[in-house]
C-alpha cells in the first residue's frame, strides 16, 4: 500500500498540462464619471442601473459626488449600485476611463493623466486648438459622440439626441403658444369645430422627423420643407402618413411661413455653419405672438433674427415674435436623454473588459473607430485636421503597429 501510495505521489509530481486560456482576455476596467462643468449640462452618461451592470461584470465605477443630480440620480442611486462616490474632482481623474457628456475644458484635460481614454462629445466646429495642443501632449486616447456610429452605420448618439429634441420642440411650442407664457392663446391640435395649429418645420432630418411625429399625434397641421428630396420622401415613408412635403422655394416657403403659428428650424450642416434660412424681413411679417424654435443655434441658426439663450432664460421676442434659441434642448429632459446615452455606452465599455481592451475594440468594431479623434495623442479626424490645417494620421496603421 505504501509502495502505491509512493508511486501516486511521484506522478503528481511529473509535469502536467497547462490550461491555456481561451478566447480574449478580460480586463478589468476603472471608469470615472465627473460632474459636467458645462453650462446648464443636466445629463450623465450612465445610470445606477447601468453601473450595477459594469459592477457585476468586474470593473470599478467612480462617481464624482454630485454628477448624476441633473437627471435626478442621486449619489445613493449609485452607491446602492456599487458606484464609488468621490468628492474630489482630482481623484475621478486617476480613472482609467472617463466618460462624460460635455467636451472637456482647459482644467478638466489639465487633471487627466497621460495615456488616458475620454468618451464625450466633441464638435469640430467649437474644439479650441489650445485644448487639442493639451490633449496631444497627454497623449489621450479621445472619442467623439458625434462621430460615434451603430451597426447600421447610423450616427447613433446623434440620432438619439435628435429624437429627443425633435419630439420636445413641439412640447415647447405648446407652452409658449399658451396663455401662461403670453402667447396667443392656442391649444397645438385645436378640438372638434376649430381649425388645427398650423406648424412649419423646416428641415426633414431626424429632428424634422420627430417634431413632424409629434404635431402629428397632436392634431397640429404639419408642412415640411427641405432642399432634399430624398429625405422628404423617407419622411413619409417613415410616417405612412401623407404630410405636405416641399422642396424649399422662397416663395411657398414664405407663404407658409407667414400665415402659420410655429416654425421650427431643424436644418443641419454637415460641417460648419447651418443654412440661414428665414429673413428678418420674413419675421417682420409673421403673426403677433407666433413662436419660432431654432434648433440649429448651436450651428449659427436657420432664423436670421436668431441669437443663442439658455434654459435659464429661453426666450426673446422680435418684431412680436418669440423665439427660442436654446441649443441644449435636450437636457430639458434630462432623465430620458441619459437613458438614451446609457443604452448606448454601456454595450462598448462592457465590449472594452471582454475584448480585453479599447483597441480591440476599435479594431473589431468600425463604427467606434469612426468615432476616435485622438489615438495617444496622434491626431485621426479628418475635420478637426482640417480646420486647424495639420495633417492627420491614418488610424488603422496606429492601431496595426500597436497590436
Amino acid at each position: 500500500m505504501t509502495e502505491l501510495s509512493n508511486l501516486a505521489r511521484q506522478a503528481m509530481m511529473q509535469p502536467q498540462e497547462a490550461m491555456l486560456e481561451t478566447g480574449k482576455r478580460k480586463n478589468s476596467l476603472v471608469i470615472g464619471l465627473p460632474k459636467e462643468l458645462s453650462f446648464q449640462e443636466n445629463r450623465i452618461a450612465l445610470t445606477p442601473l447601468s453601473v450595477a451592470l459594469l459592477v457585476e461584470n468586474g470593473h470599478q465605477i467612480m462617481l464624482e459626488s454630485g454628477a448624476g443630480n441633473g437627471a435626478n440620480f442621486l449619489d445613493h442611486h449609485y452607491s446602492e449600485q456599487g458606484a464609488i462616490i468621490v468628492h474630489e474632482r482630482e481623484r475621478i481623474y486617476t480613472c482609467d476611463i472617463i466618460i462624460k457628456i460635455g467636451a472637456p475644458s482647459l482644467e478638466e484635460i489639465a487633471m487627466m493623466k497621460t495615456g488616458q481614454v475620454l468618451f464625450s462629445s466633441q464638435q469640430p466646429s467649437l474644439l479650441g486648438f489650445e485644448h487639442l495642443q493639451a490633449m496631444m501632449k497627454k497623449k489621450i486616447t479621445a472619442l467623439s459622440y458625434e462621430y460615434l456610429r451603430d451597426e447600421d452605420n447610423i450616427l447613433t448618439v446623434v440620432r438619439a439626441m435628435s429624437e429627443i429634441v425633435g419630439a420636445t420642440s413641439i412640447l415647447v411650442a405648446a407652452e409658449y403658444l399658451s396663455n401662461i407664457f403670453n402667447g396667443k392663446g392656442l391649444m397645438l391640435g385645436g378640438v372638434t369645430g376649430v381649425p388645427p395649429t398650423e406648424i412649419v418645420i423646416i428641415g426633414a432630418g431626424t429632428v424634422g422627423e420627430y417634431a413632424t411625429r409629434t404635431a402629428l399625434a397632436l392634431g397640429a397641421q404639419v408642412k415640411v420643407f427641405d432642399n432634399s428630396l430624398y429625405r422628404l420622401r423617407r419622411l413619409q415613408n417613415n410616417l405612412g402618413n401623407k404630410v405636405f412635403t416641399s422642396v424649399i422655394q422662397p416663395i411657398v416657403l414664405q407663404k407658409a411661413v407667414l400665415s402659420c403659428d410655429v416654425v421650427i428650424g431643424a436644418m443641419r450642416a454637415t460641417n460648419g455653419r447651418s443654412p440661414c434660412i428665414i429673413t428678418e424681413e420674413t419675421v417682420s411679417r409673421m403673426k403677433p405672438n407666433s413662436v419660432l424654435i431654432d434648433v440649429s443655434i448651436d450651428q449659427g441658426g436657420c432664423f436670421e433674427t436668431s441669437h443663442i439663450t439658455n434654459h435659464a432664460d429661453p426666450i426673446f421676442r422680435k418684431y412680436d415674435v418669440i423665439h427660442y434659441c436654446v441649443p441644449n434642448i435636450a437636457s430639458r429632459v434630462a432623465r430620458t436623454a441619459t437613458y438614451a446615452l446609457t443604452n448606448i455606452f454601456t454595450p462598448i465599455l462592457l465590449d472594452i473588459g471582454e475584448q480585453g481592451g479599447l483597441l480591440n475594440v476599435i479594431w473589431n468594431k468600425p463604427g467606434v473607430r469612426n468615432a476616435v479623434y485622438l489615438y495617444q495623442g496622434q491626431l485621426t479626424n479628418k475635420d478637426i485636421a482640417h480646420k486647424f490645417n495639420l495633417t492627420p494620421k491614418d488610424l488603422e496603421l496606429l492601431i496595426v503597429s500597436h497590436r
